[in-house]
């Protein structure tokens, strides 16, 4: 059951609220009318029973009966003088609500931003906002919002003033990811509200649309890709933008356009506005959607709605009051203690006057005794890393509405949480307390500055620490804050960057140069491979999981690490030559350079290519829209068709295409388990694990069809199903028994068919030339199959054996299956391409940001029997993610092998490069 309060009853409670503030003297007016009226009809009730009474015992005729004659003619002058009364007050009435319902635009849209901040909690738990928190604020907002005398002025001035209170006190309380998600969600909802949003065309912005195949050809294939062309296609039969599909050639225009977002459109398109002209961009280049929405929330609602305002400690405690707990929300980086053991100082509550106690088990109760005598004394408890103490959490949501109350807390005391999100931290504590975040700054510069502000650097005495060997503890240490900053940054380019985004912080930094100052003083040499074994492989390597990101750092941490950043005054860190160890200076000249730096770094200073940008950009865009997907109410879909009808028809279209399960026995008898061709075996496995998931596509599809229909109960796993393909994602229950995919649902029921299709061909006609790579749902086996083949043949035992990569110029098939080993085809190179004329690995095409690989000939041979050759070690994953588990079976589910690929480059070159070779893209 949902307990949710109802938009009109919000409104109601809202008009009541502010009509009440605004105009006391009608509002009492009406609460008189209505104790009158009540009266009033109390009397009558009272003149109905005596004339009842006095007709039940009235003896014989009763125009005789002179007492019951005048009961009668008195009732009648009094009942007529309580309608006449009643005539006045319903007039009254009339006319205060008249007045009251004046102030109904500013209850419709304060209740349209109550249900926007009710949403923030499906994006991350820790986003809870009570009812009571958000009236106090609209009662704040009619007290301090401008005056006049005019009705519409005093409601826009109303208006503006508490979305922006909501606004800043929301903001304050969310990750920087998520401030634009909320400005975007804000902007929409009040557009909404004005019925100045196509609800068609806000949610194709969102979801791209969902359709299974393009039946129309593609007019400009040599620059513009097959996912932006479907997406073309289905964007045409929205209203306004008709006609899309026929594109005219400036389009390229736009395309290519390094601002495609501040980009005029060709011809007639250029009128388009709003979110029509944003679906155009998300389909032709989705990178620059995030800085266009900004734009778009600019037009409409104000420049303020992107500036998030900064963290302000001392305001957040100016909100708070005794009773109400001020919640740190933590995110990878971030350490608010020191910042708040300053504020406390300030505050005149340091020492003993500001307890804290580092949360985990057993530390309950000594925090429970820490609170009891905070309350009286009226001191300051802080707790840190709450979602370390899940269990205990329960028994702190009780002291906080139990013991931590008005009556008996001292008005000074002030309980202080830090917590990661987490689903186990009390909804009621988050609600009554005063959330706050404070994320690390971001970027390059900030990052390195901070590192030089703070201590232990900003401490002279740690600073001018080697006297003996000043110039390699300067640069060394300048080079340490580089690469710390720079292992930081890395994350923001996804797998790009890094397989796992790891949490590197500040004492990693610190432990690193607290040594390298040590080892730099105690040795007369420079023990150059000790410290970087200790930084490299302890105290940042300790936290790296996934050995090719190990591999990573270690080849980021030779850039600084070496003997030339010493001695070699023209040594740079990248190929811009912007980024150096400055000259020995002193430490302000160190600040003075770092502020010279670029505030937004070009990926060449990562060691990426230009197009990691790009990916970026898109990732962000991804994020931002399937995160407003999460606040959004499941609604009607394309054509004004109800979402039944639209799943209807997808479901009848995927079941059509979907071929029957694969006939197992008959593959067995043709083909049988034998010992010199392991690939019948490899067959026969796929073929289970297929028909194990066409069975439950299959299922899943028959019974939402039934359901819709009404013929079977709606199951919590099938309404999962019918949200999932509603907004163009693979279901949940789906994904289960699938093969790792990111594609979305039109994409990934074509990729399905294709396997399917590769494996029908295999039985029909044998065991391909060239087997389809990604085809596979367990590429290992495979791969296995392929070794053992070779190991039966040459009796050669298996552990011994290798593989050697040729690539060939063939793209597509060959004529013959090779003596031995195996052809394949279907990998994509991300990071790089494969250069057809030279045969070596190359830079990437600006906006080409994935190359095919033409067929690879898998040569199984004797390891110790290979020959040296240039190369670099490719790690083929199965999906872009790169990251995965490990599965019982010792293989992770997302790393297939590494293939050693020709390069004319350096090694490390690649390995910055994040390199790597996927069996699928994701779309």
């Amino acid at each position: 059951l949902n307990f949710m309060i109802t938009p009109l009853g919000l409104q109601d409670q809202l008009l009541g609220i502010v009509a009440a503030k605004e105009k006391p003297e009608l509002e009492e007016k009406k609460n008189e009318l209505i104790l009158e009226s009540a009266a009033n009809k109390k009397q009558l009730k009272e003149i109905e029973d005596r004339i009842l009474e006095v007709l039940s015992s009235s003896q014989g005729n009763i125009l005789e009966d002179e007492t019951a004659i005048n009961v009668l003619s008195s009732s009648k002058v009094l009942s007529e003088e309580i309608q006449a009364k009643q005539e006045i007050a319903t007039a009254t009435e009339v006319e205060i609500d008249e007045t009251r319902n004046g102030y109904k635009p500013v209850a419709v849209h304060s209740s349209v931003l109550f249900f926007c901040i009710s949403d923030l909690a499906n994006i991350e738990p820790m986003y809870q906002y009570s009812l009571t928190w958000f009236i106090n604020l609209f009662l704040q907002s009619i007290l301090n919002s401008k005056k006049s005398a005019v009705l519409e002025v005093r409601i826009e001035h109303l208006n503006d003033h508490f979305t922006h209170s909501i606004y800043n006190n929301v903001c304050r309380s969310l990750f920087e990811k998520d401030k634009l998600i909320f400005s975007t969600i804000l902007c929409i909802q009040i557009l909404k509200s004005r019925n100045k949003v196509v609800e068609e065309t806000w949610r194709f912005l969102l979801t791209g649309g969902v359709a299974l195949e393009n039946p129309h050809k593609n007019p400009y294939p040599e620059w513009l890709p097959e996912k932006a062309w479907g997406e073309i296609v289905r964007a045409s039969s929205l209203p306004g933008l008709e006609g899309l599909m026929n594109l005219e050639p400036g389009w390229k225009d736009v395309y290519d356009s390094s601002t495609p977002h501040e980009q005029r459109y060709p011809g007639k398109w250029d009128l388009l506005t709003g979110l029509d002209r944003l679906v155009t961009l998300r389909c032709l280049r989705p990178d620059k959607l995030v800085p266009a929405m900004q734009n778009y929330i600019v037009e409409n609602i104000g420049r303020t709605y992107i500036d998030p305002p900064t963290f302000d400690l001392a305001g957040s405690f100016a909100d708070s009051n005794c009773c109400g707990p001020l919640i740190f929300v933590l995110s990878p980086g971030a350490d608010p203690m020191a910042g708040l053991l300053k504020f406390a100082e300030d505050s005149g509550f340091s020492g003993d006057r500001c307890q804290k106690i580092s949360l985990g088990q057993g530390q309950g109760p000594i925090a429970a005794k820490m609170i009891d005598n905070a309350i009286q004394k009226g001191t300051w408890v802080v707790l840190q890393n709450c979602h370390l103490a899940t269990s205990w959490m329960p028994k702190l949501e009780k002291i906080c509405e139990e013991t931590i109350v008005p009556e008996t807390t001292h008005t000074d005391f002030r309980l202080w949480l830090t917590s990661y999100p987490s689903d186990d931290f009390p909804v009621s504590i988050l609600q009554n307390g005063v959330k706050m975040t404070n994320e690390p700054p971001k970027g390059m510069r900030n990052n390195l500055l901070r590192s030089y502000l703070t201590d232990p650097i900003s401490d002279m005495e740690f600073f001018q620490g080697c006297s003996g060997k000043v110039v390699e503890w300067e640069k060394m240490l300048f080079g340490l804050c580089f690469f710390h900053a720079l292992v930081q940054e890395r994350r923001k380019f996804g797998p790009l960057g890094w397989n796992i985004p790891y949490e590197f912080n500040e004492s990693d930094l610190r432990i690193s140069m607290r040594q390298l100052q040590m080892f730099l003083n105690e040795y007369d040499e420079l023990p150059l491979s000790a410290l970087i074994y200790l930084t490299g492989q302890c105290n940042y390597g300790g936290r790296v999981t996934d050995d090719w990101d190990r591999r990573l750092l270690t080849s980021v941490l030779d850039i600084f690490y070496n003997l030339s950043i010493i001695h070699d005054d023209s040594y740079k860190f990248s190929a811009s030559g912007l980024y150096f160890a400055p000259p020995k200076g002193d430490y302000q000249s160190y600040i003075d350079y770092i502020r010279s730096l670029p505030l937004i770094p070009n990926p060449e200073v990562f060691g990426l290519h230009e197009n990691a940008d790009i990916t970026k950009d898109q990732q962000e865009t991804q994020q931002l829209l399937d995160s407003i997907l999460l606040t959004q109410p499941r609604q009607a879909s394309g054509g004004g068709k109800s979402p039944q009808e639209t799943i209807e028809e997808l479901a009848a279209d995927i079941l059509s295409k979907l071929p029957p399960d694969f006939d197992i026995e008959m593959v067995m008898k043709k083909y049988p388990v034998i010992y010199t061709e392991s690939m019948n075996t490899v067959l026969r496995q796929e073929l289970i694990r297929f028909n194990r998931l066409t069975k439950v596509v299959r299922s899943s599809l028959v019974n939402i069809r039934k359901a819709i229909k009404g013929l079977v109960v709606m199951s919590s796993e099938l309404e999962d199903v019918f949200d999932g393909m509603l907004v163009g994602k693979v279901p949940a229950m789906w994904a289960s028994k699938s093969y790792p995919s990111l594609k979305p649902l039109g994409s990934y029921v074509t990729d399905l068919l294709a396997r399917l299709k590769f494996f029908q061909d295999w039985i029909e006609n044998g065991a391909p030339n060239v087997f389809w790579v990604s085809g596979f749902y367990f590429t290992q086996s495979f791969l296995t199959g392929a070794s053992q083949n070779y190991a039966r043949k040459y009796t050669i035992p298996i552990d011994k054996l290798g593989f050697e990569f040729d690539v060939l110029d063939e793209e597509t098939d060959m004529p013959d299956k090779p003596e031995d080993g195996v052809y394949v085809r279907g990998l994509y190179l991300d990071g790089a391409r494969w250069c057809r004329k030279t045969k070596v690995l190359a830079e990437q095409m600006p906006k080409m940001l994935h190359d095919t690989l033409p067929i690879m000939w898998l040569q199984p041979g004797e390891r110790s029997k290979f020959r040296q050759r240039s190369t670099y070690s490719c790690p083929v994953y199965k999906t872009s993610a790169r990251r995965g588990t490990l599965s019982t079976t010792g293989h992770s589910t997302n790393y297939v092998l590494q293939i050693d690929l020709p390069s004319d480059k350096p090694y490390n070159h690649w390995i910055n490069r994040g390199l790597a070779s996927l069996c699928q893209l994701d779309d």
